[in-house]
């Protein structure tokens, strides 16, 4: 193997130093502005202790065979071969098809798991799944399950507003006023999914500031923009609120673009009814938003003005519809920018997701990349991503989604390959119980990860790093050939490899494979993919030995301008091509929690409610600062922010002080739904009465055969309710709870969220 290559990641181009069959060190990109702080989890996480050595069986099921058990999660684990493990896993299979057919297999896989383009895990198990006569799927994403569904309906598209979102370059030249609803992190544009080459952002914002452009932020947090900026801090949860006091002094001081209004959007004079309060008597003013908001009704009067008399970009980041009636924000922003007239123009508009990953605000390749062929499904039974637990626990009931009727199916096999629900799933008690419903649980990964801790059948994958591969990103100039660094780890394979074996104990290894190794299909997909390009690109091999190939981008766009510029060559793909301030078939759905135009609805869980009496502190479970998602949290970067081995959590000194907290304590957070530890660090860049800690600590509960057993490493899926947005889009609101923090009292218990399970032999 070679002593040093470069290779692609989520989060950055790198090269590695290489030692013992690991990476020692790594070295970013040449000419990356702001290289990802991630890249230091790589170094040793080939050979982590955490590693799936071989292929496994849990006991349980081994010995009983499928079915129902509460033991996933805490039981030990038999070391099977290869060829049982195949044998095993492909008679489970017929069994469930033929039994109770392809619907009763959920293809639960998340596509963060690799960046490659040919061994990403989820285009590999979709792949295989398809051709085994089809799987019940799910649609859209943890990050953006509200997004996915309201904005198609309200703006035609969702896809664009961050494929061909405003260039940071115009940003910079021309935004006078950036309007920040739950900032622009940084932390969080280190990743791209599929890879990236470049970090602009960071620099982006420094020329827009040198040039004399202003930021305001509305978080709870100060560090959701970095740099000078106008921080209001409104309490958690009423962005909606707040947005409606700014479109209210827009509208009664006559700041709105009325000729916008009529020509470009559709729907206002219903919006400005419920506006001004003609139909419900309650007017939206800064006053009434104020007393939900806590932000002074003169500061939300005076930057409405001057969002009017500035060139203006509105931004929502993605966490912001990761609430309860998510669907609002996005809505609501895109409204207010409408309201102001500068949609289409250079520097003004609407943003969404800014600081949510480094795609928003990058120039979109002019071609398509590689893709492996998946193939149609022939099932067509599909549920919204964050209502798997509800799949489970209730097969065959009947529930609301975008318009539609929908049936849960009665699950029996889950196969999930490359991904980790218990860092993204709300309500770890509850997901727990519902996978222990199902016959058989099939996982496919490097780690022992809590999922894998739960699988009944688990299948040892190779990292990224061990297997050839290339990769790209849609917002991103380079192709990049990953040459494996390192031969698998103890008897893992990659998972091309297993479903290859898996599909020929079936009867169509033919069919998958097409008669190609994994070599020969990176070349077959090469070969595709140029010969549909109007321009040329060198051979595959030429290519290869280059180890990076630039291509081209469209730099300079204004997110709708050829709308703005056009409304009727370039008409939305909307009902009536427009954007739908009021949609009138979300009005015809009849939903009692997403009207027919973006509108104020009390928080289940807020600072305002009956609840905060009994759990006075908002929880918000943000992205990590140190990792992506949970992946690598063992590594050196994500450990380093540990506190006494616990993931940190954040809040201001006045709550510590009330709570005889000092910095380094191990506490309790907790309310009804469940409970666990993390370390404080006390901060006042956090708004008082609220905390921070971030999802993604792997899931350790003190008791493993308990599912209410308080996890002892910090993970605050324990804490948030499994509940969707709103009937339409049944999106994931994971981001804010409610909580109690009390000191722990006594030694904690160690840590064991990174050691595998008791192991076994046949």
């Amino acid at each position: 193997m070679p002593q040093s290559a470069t290779s692609l990641a989520h989060w950055g181009a790198f090269t590695a130093e290489l030692a013992a069959g690991d990476i020692a060190a790594v070295t970013p990109l040449a000419g990356d502005a702001d290289p990802s702080p991630l890249l230091g989890n790589l170094a040793g996480s080939i050979r982590h202790r955490s590693r799936i050595a071989g292929p496994a069986v849990r006991r349980g099921w081994l010995r009983d065979g499928p079915g129902p058990s509460s033991e996933r999660g805490a039981d030990e684990y038999v070391a099977v071969s290869w060829d049982e493990l195949t044998e095993l896993l492909a008679t489970e299979l017929r069994r469930v098809v033929d039994t109770h057919g392809n619907e009763a297999i959920y293809g639960g896989s998340y596509g963060w798991a690799s960046a490659g383009r040919f061994h990403h895990a989820q285009s590999q198990v979709h792949r295989f799944l398809k051709m085994l006569g089809g799987y019940t799927f799910s649609r859209h994403s943890y990050s953006l399950g509200a997004t996915g569904v309201i904005m198609p309906r309200v703006v035609g598209t969702h896809d664009d507003l961050f494929k061909r979102s405003t260039d940071w370059d115009v940003i910079a030249e021309h935004t006078d006023l950036l309007v920040c609803f739950g900032g622009v992190a940084l932390k969080n544009t280190g990743i791209n999914h599929g890879g990236t080459t470049a970090h602009p952002a960071r620099d982006a914002l420094r020329r827009f500031r040198e040039r004399g452009g202003q930021n305001v932020s509305l978080s709870p947090l100060r560090d959701d923009v970095d740099g000078d900026c106008q921080w209001l801090a409104p309490v958690p949860g009423t962005d909606v609120a707040v947005m409606l006091a700014l479109a209210y002094v827009i509208a009664t001081e006559d700041l709105a673009d009325r000729d916008f209004l009529e020509t470009h959007c559709t729907g206002y004079p219903q919006f400005e009814r419920y506006l001004l309060g003609r139909d419900d008597g309650i007017a939206k003013s800064p006053d009434w938003a104020a007393r939900l908001s806590g932000l002074p009704a003169e500061d939300l009067t005076t930057l409405a003005r001057r969002m009017a008399g500035s060139r203006t970009l509105v931004t929502v980041s993605w966490s912001l519809q990761r609430v309860r009636h998510g669907e609002q924000a996005p809505w609501m922003g895109l409204t207010l920018a409408a309201m102001l007239g500068q949609i289409g123009l250079p520097g003004g508009g609407f943003g969404h997701g800014y600081g949510s990953m480094n795609e928003p605000g990058l120039p979109p390749l002019r071609c398509g990349l590689p893709a492996l062929p998946q193939g149609p499904n022939p099932v067509q039974t599909f549920i919204p991503v964050a209502a798997v637990t509800d799949m489970l626990l209730h097969p065959g009931r009947s529930f609301d989604y975008n318009g539609m009727r929908l049936r849960y199916p009665d699950i029996r096999c889950v196969y999930w390959a490359g991904g980790n629900p218990f860092h993204h799933h709300q309500n770890i008690p509850r997901l727990r119980r519902a996978l222990s419903r199902v016959d058989t649980i099939v996982v496919h990964d490097p780690y022992w990860t809590a999922m894998a801790k739960h699988a009944d059948i688990v299948v040892p994958s190779t990292t990224s790093f061990e297997r050839e591969d290339y990769s790209g990103s849609r917002n991103d100039p380079l192709l990049v050939a990953m040459p494996a660094l390192a031969e698998p780890y103890a008897q893992s394979r990659d998972d091309y490899t297993t479903f290859s074996a898996v599909a020929e104990r079936l009867g169509f290894g033919e069919q998958f494979t097409e008669g190609r190794t994994a070599r020969q299909w990176l070349v077959h997909m090469y070969e595709k993919w140029s010969a549909g390009l109007n321009f040329e690109v060198p051979g595959f091999e030429e290519f290869w030995a280059a180890g990076q190939l630039r291509l081209p981008t469209e730099p300079g766009l204004t997110l709708l301008a050829d709308f703005r510029a056009d409304p009727l060559g370039h008409r939305l793909a909307t009902p009536s091509g427009r954007i739908e301030i009021f949609s009138r078939d979300i009005d015809g759905f009849g939903y009692d929690d997403c009207a027919g135009h973006p509108r104020w609805y009390e928080p289940t869980e807020w600072l305002g409610g009956e609840r905060a009496r009994t759990y006075p502190l908002h929880l918000l479970a943000n992205q990590p600062a140190t990792r992506l998602h949970s992946q690598l949290d063992g590594g050196a970067t994500s450990q380093s922010s540990k506190v006494q081995g616990r993931e940190p959590i954040r809040m201001h000194p006045e709550d510590a002080t009330d709570r005889g907290l000092t910095d380094g304590d191990v506490v309790r957070v907790f309310n009804d739904r469940g409970a666990c530890l993390a370390g404080v660090v006390i901060d006042d860049r956090v708004r008082p009465a609220v905390v921070q800690l971030s999802t993604g600590a792997w899931y350790d509960p003190a008791d493993p055969a308990d599912p209410d057993s308080m996890c002892v490493h910090g993970n605050p899926n324990m804490l948030t309710d499994d509940v969707g947005t709103s009937s339409l889009a049944h999106g994931c609101t994971g981001a804010h709870a409610l909580v109690q923090v009390e000191k722990f009292d006594g030694t904690p218990p160690a840590v064991r969220a990174h050691q595998p399970p008791v192991l076994i032999p046949r």
